[in-house]
């Protein structure tokens, strides 16, 4: 259940007329503002899409594929980026080629077959089964429907567990590690409202820079999770010869998924950076700092940067935004059920396209005199509109807002240089391979490991743009360094 539900599906499914009618006033307003949240929370995380939101291209499904209509300029940037400098132009995502013999969709395979497992098809499942040391009883506090306290211990009924296997340490008393399996047990316990609640396993909220979700409903307890971050990190020892080691010397079958998800990306929130220009493309993997920014890009910067929202960007005068960025945090807001969030998605959709036709137009024939100027009553209109959002309720509204008002002049450089750039593609382009090999390496274990990956990404982007093959560079380099001698000089771009 995601984190900003109020109301579980167990609690929903027992709210009828019968029981709003018996609420108080005073209970069933707040009963309403629990259902209200939850009906706009769900709504906009179903019309939640590549277009208005950070989810990546690569999630959209088949069927969702927009045919045309898109400009060259204004492709969906992906969200596989960590942090992205500069920008450039990318085609439209095209759909897939359907193959002969396949169905048009997975949607409609599925609908077709039906859910559920098909017959005769083998289970997966864990059959290693060990004896059950201990027993924890967990049991709801409140009433989720009136919010009174639990107190009626004849109307208690368990309704899930689950089994956790953990490793006991030394103690003074005994020598070694004990591998020692408990059951954990939830309970739903009833009110005098008629309403039923139910004690969950708690879920830490990490939001959505985790892939692998902390929860208490996990096979492997703390001290197992332990173990095997110092086989992993301190012994250096892969996937397989962990689940060997634990068989051998445990007789505890675990499987690689379960490894996989005991650890968040080795203990460390690192973020891949790409800087790159015409001619050159460099990466590096650290924290999202000021000064890993600056480290980079010194102090002084020639030329234009083209970024993101991260406020250390503020510290350079020629920095524009990216519109497309813009466009698609537009999109989200007017699709909000709130109208507040509406009337400012509204109002900065409609100027965004307006300064972006404006652009196109300069590039096709000569830049009009005074461009901004004439944009200028729509502009100051949205700064007005910003000013009275900057203090919203809603949150996504407020943050936008802010936003806004904080790189203000950013996004309209474009139209005293409407040579520049309006989106930052070519980084996302060249990030996103590389976030991509990320996930599936699950990335590097050390700062040396982050290095080498850095440096070999940065060199084969930048042969690649400067028209050179960048294995025969790699190639003549490593040959070099082992006699000793320096790495030879990137090759210059082709004219």
């Amino acid at each position: 259940m995601p984190n900003d539900v109020q109301l579980s599906r167990f609690d929903l499914s027992q709210l009828d007329e019968g029981y709003l009618a018996k609420l108080p006033e005073e209970q069933l307003r707040a009963l309403s503002a629990k259902l209200l949240a939850d009906l706009k929370a769900a709504h906009e995380r179903l019309d939640q899409n590549p277009s208005n939101s950070s989810r990546p291209p690569s999630s959209r499904a088949p069927w969702e594929f927009e045919y045309g209509g898109e400009r060259p300029d204004q492709p969906e940037p992906g969200n596989d980026t960590d942090e992205a400098a500069s920008g450039g132009d990318e085609e439209a995502q095209k759909p897939p080629e359907k193959s002969e013999g396949q169905p048009r969709s997975t949607k409609e395979s599925a609908e077709q077959r039906g859910a559920g497992q098909r017959p005769g098809a083998p289970g997966h499942g864990r059959v290693q089964q060990l004896p059950i040391e201990q027993t924890h009883h967990h049991h709801p506090a409140t009433c989720a429907g009136c919010g009174a306290a639990l107190s009626t211990p004849e109307t208690v009924r368990a309704h899930a567990g689950y089994l956790v296997i953990d490793l006991q340490p030394p103690s003074s008393e005994r020598a070694g590690l004990e591998v020692v399996q408990s059951k954990h047990l939830y309970y739903e316990r009833g009110c005098r409202c008629g309403h039923r609640s139910r004690a969950e396993p708690g879920q830490c909220p990490d939001g959505p820079a985790w892939t692998v979700r902390f929860s208490d409903r996990h096979l492997a307890g703390p001290m197992l999770v332990a173990l095997i971050c110092a086989l992993s990190l301190r012994m250096r020892l892969s996937r397989r010869r962990i689940q060997e080691f634990f068989a051998d010397w445990f007789g505890l079958q675990l499987s690689v998924a379960t490894i996989n998800q005991c650890w968040k990306e080795h203990g460390q929130l690192l973020w891949l950076w790409v800087f790159t220009s015409a001619t050159t493309t460099v990466f590096t993997i650290g924290r999202r700092t000021q000064a890993l920014l600056h480290g980079l890009l010194g102090s002084a910067l020639a030329g234009w940067l083209m970024s993101d929202g991260y406020w250390a960007y503020r510290d350079y005068d020629n920095r524009l935004r990216c519109l497309t960025h813009l466009l698609r945090k537009a999109r989200g807001l007017q699709e909000s059920l709130d109208p507040q969030p509406r009337e400012l998605g509204n109002a900065l959709h409609q100027c965004l396209e307006t300064v972006m036709d404006a652009v196109y137009a300069a590039r096709e024939g000569p830049p009009p005199v005074a461009l901004r100027a004439q944009h200028a009553h729509q502009i100051n209109a949205l700064f007005e509109l910003c000013l009275r959002h900057a203090e919203a309720k809603h949150e996504k509204t407020r943050a936008l807002a802010r936003e806004l008002l904080n790189d203000w002049d950013t996004f309209w450089v474009v139209l005293d240089h409407p040579e520049l750039p309006l989106t930052n593609n070519t980084a996302e382009r060249a990030l996103r391979h590389w976030v991509i090999a990320r996930r599936i390496s699950y990335g590097t274990r050390n700062p040396q490991g982050s290095r080498a990956f850095t440096l070999l990404a940065s060199v084969i982007e930048t042969c690649r743009q400067r028209g050179h093959s960048p294995w025969l560079y790699i190639a003549e380099t490593v040959r070099e360094r082992r006699r000793g001698n320096p790495a030879p000089v990137l090759p210059a771009a082709v004219a």
